[in-house]
């Protein structure tokens, strides 16, 4: 079972679980203010949005909300978490991944499609994906700062880099690999009509993992 923790101001807690299906595996909500995850839990989803409107900082207050006691508990026993946008800048201000998400570089909401790079293959989520990807993002802070030489990047816009990271990084790993944030939605790159299935394979990767 992998639990998808809802935030009030939460976007992609449908997309989430429609992706999850998608590849056979089973998904089922979580609340913030719950105190424990779902009975058989093996995965848990930060999904994207806005959690409380952004207030203080992207991801501030929800990384302070009950359920990230459960979520940190089962990451320091090895299990997986995968923030997604909004997701990673929790995981980053509950200090489950390193660095910060900062306003982009253009200063302005970016909403596209982008091709990353997988540049660490070494992980649960990884390690059955292509060297690239097309998916899209959307977010007005994401730029990724912190320390490369000690940071596991994961995914990388290459070259490009649309929204100013650090190292072009899109997403990065804990040491043991077994925590993932990143920008982009691979939730919204799970069906021909929205342009790209790349998506598919991470969330497989998760499910089978």
């Amino acid at each position: 079972m992998i639990a998808v923790v809802r935030f009030p101001g939460s976007l992609d807690h449908d997309s989430a679980i429609r992706a999850v299906q998608a590849v056979g595996g089973q998904a089922t909500y979580a609340w913030h203010a719950d105190t424990e995850l779902p009975a058989g839990t093996r995965a848990v989803v930060l999904p994207g949005g806005f959690s409380y409107g952004d207030h203080l900082r992207p991801g501030a207050i929800a990384s302070r909300s009950p359920i990230m006691a459960p979520v940190r508990r089962h990451a320091d026993a090895g299990g997986l978490v995968l923030g997604i946008c909004n997701g990673f800048q929790v995981l980053c201000e509950a200090g489950l991944l390193p660095g910060v998400l900062r306003t982009n570089q253009s200063t302005s909401f970016v909403c596209r499609q982008v091709e990353l790079e997988v540049v660490d293959r070494h992980t649960p989520f990884t390690r059955e994906l292509g060297g690239s990807l097309s998916i899209p993002i959307k977010n007005h802070d994401g730029a990724w700062f912190g320390d490369p030489a000690t940071t596991r990047i994961v995914l990388s816009y290459g070259a490009e880099n649309p929204l100013g990271a650090v190292a072009s990084a899109a997403g990065v790993a804990n040491a043991a690999g077994n925590v993932l944030g990143l920008m982009p939605h691979p939730e919204e790159a799970t069906d021909p009509l929205l342009g790209s299935t790349d998506g598919l394979g991470l969330f497989a990767a998760l499910v089978r993992a």
